[in-house]
């Protein structure tokens, strides 16, 4: 763990790295059309010989897009407590991070209106982030970066290369995002697997498992002892610079 830099912007998926569903079909049933989507958009981007740009103008998603996903959560019936429920020990780390000075966004694929913006009130979760990004906010959904990348220039306008971003999520294409992001900015961008499906990419992108979360609890507890050994300078160079987190195999590629 000593060799992952320490953050200086925190990044936090929603569904199933922040909140779990008591009802885990709904979000895998979620996962499954935002697949389905990103797939289809691919393939007409190839057959239009298009070129992938993330335009940051105010344009909002696609409504076709939401339909699907805003009719799943108009026919609950349930408030958003009784649907979701913070994931077991993630709040003492959001309670870290914001002891820390360090800046947190939620990024999510789901919907803000009449889902995200709920869960955050219910949960008190504005006291952690200072900026979210939604389905509707974003023009490009996961695993293209262009949510995490509004993220950011809600937080910051200009991320430099002194800055480290960790981005955390619970699924194969949060690590695909935060891989692609980097590619944008100077700054390091950090990905984190909490949970089995997302870990399948940590270790195909030869990154070392030091980056999956199966344990909030333990990872706080390791993130804590990243920044007391910093602080005593038991890890880095004299300039507290480290190591590259990324695997020899992954840089020399």
């Amino acid at each position: 763990m000593n060799k992952i830099p320490l953050p200086t912007i925190v990044l936090f998926d929603m569904d199933g790295t922040t909140v779990r569903h008591v009802r885990p079909w709904i979000l895998n049933v979620l996962e499954r059309i935002d697949d389905v989507f990103y797939k289809t958009s691919r393939f007409i981007a190839r057959l239009r010989r298009g070129r992938e740009m993330i335009d940051f103008s105010d344009v909002p998603a696609t409504q076709k897009r939401l339909l699907v996903h805003r009719a799943l959560h108009k026919v609950r019936r349930k408030e958003v407590d009784e649907i979701v429920q913070p994931c077991p020990g993630v709040l003492p780390l959001l309670n870290f991070f914001k002891k820390q000075g360090i800046p947190m966004a939620l990024v999510s694929n789901g919907l803000g209106q009449g889902y995200g913006h709920e869960i955050v009130e219910t949960f008190d979760l504005g006291q952690y982030f200072k900026a979210y990004v939604f389905r509707e906010d974003a023009q490009k959904s996961k695993p293209h970066p262009d949510s995490l990348l509004r993220a950011l220039k809600m937080l910051k306008e200009d991320p430099t290369k002194d800055d480290v971003v960790w981005f955390i999520g619970d699924r194969p294409k949060d690590i695909a995002a935060a891989i692609a992001a980097e590619k944008f900015l100077e700054c390091d961008f950090v990905p984190f697997a909490y949970g089995l499906h997302a870990s399948v990419a940590i270790l195909k992108n030869n990154i070392s498992t030091d980056h999956i979360i199966m344990d909030y609890t333990d990872f706080s507890l390791r993130v804590a002892e990243m920044f007391e050994d910093h602080k005593n300078g038991k890890n880095g160079d004299k300039n507290g610079k480290v190591a590259p987190y990324r695997n020899a195999s992954k840089s020399a590629s």
